[in-house]
């Protein structure tokens, strides 16, 4: 991954972890979380693509593992945001513009079904039970309820920095001004613009006589 991708990334995991530990946990809302971390990795993974939204989900998914107070396996989460975010990377638009709220609002419900059944999954083979006491079916009708009604708020907000981080404007903008100023440079040093073949020729002309000249000079040959 690029170095500017890896400290965006950092940066915006951290914060959506931060947040989701220290307020949304704290909420005490019915059934699920709501999940901003996984939000997150998918505004990300619609712009990086599958690998780059892979490895921002296991990534996420490792320091939610580990920060505290996770009470589940580590490893566990970040499997689940590594799957989640590689699927969600595969609807990338080409264009990197995204044309319609259809798809990525779609494209959150099936993360948040998806992503809940297969941590529950992943738990029942480990021997954690939880989600059979909570109710599974309730999960995921609060996980899709909860994610699609935050996911306005973020999802559009991270792929909008994703986007800008990957275009550099200040680097367009300096190679812009470099190819104006090598373009000035030339057209004020030789009096000529760029594909003026005219001016070309008269230059060559110019250069030939004066060529014939000195080589008249030179030779002594009397020119009437």
């Amino acid at each position: 991954m690029r170095v500017n991708r890896m400290l965006l990334s950092t940066a915006l995991v951290v914060v959506a972890l931060v947040v989701q530990v220290s307020v949304l946990a704290r909420l005490h809302l019915p059934g699920a979380v709501p999940d901003l971390l996984l939000l997150t990795v998918l505004g990300l993974a619609m712009v990086y693509g599958h690998v780059g939204g892979a490895l921002v989900g296991f990534g996420a998914g490792l320091l939610a593992d580990l920060a505290p107070p996770a009470d589940h396996a580590a490893g566990r989460y970040a499997l689940v945001l590594c799957v989640t975010g590689y699927f969600a990377g595969l609807i990338k638009p080409e264009t990197g513009q995204v044309k319609s709220a259809t798809g990525p609002m779609a494209t959150v419900v099936a993360a948040a079904i998806g992503s809940t059944l297969l941590y529950a999954g992943v738990g029942a083979l480990v021997g954690d039970t939880a989600a059979r006491h909570v109710g599974l079916p309730g999960l995921l009708f609060t996980a899709a309820l909860y994610d699609l009604l935050l996911a306005p708020f973020v999802v559009p907000g991270v792929m909008a920095l994703a986007r800008r981080a990957e275009n550099d404007p200040l680097a367009d903008t300096s190679a812009v001004q470099s190819t104006d100023i090598s373009s000035g440079w030339l057209s004020s040093g030789t009096g000529l613009r760029v594909g003026d073949r005219g001016g070309l020729t008269g230059l060559k002309n110019r250069a030939a006589r004066a060529r014939v000249a000195k080589a008249g000079r030179i030779k002594g040959v009397k020119r009437l």
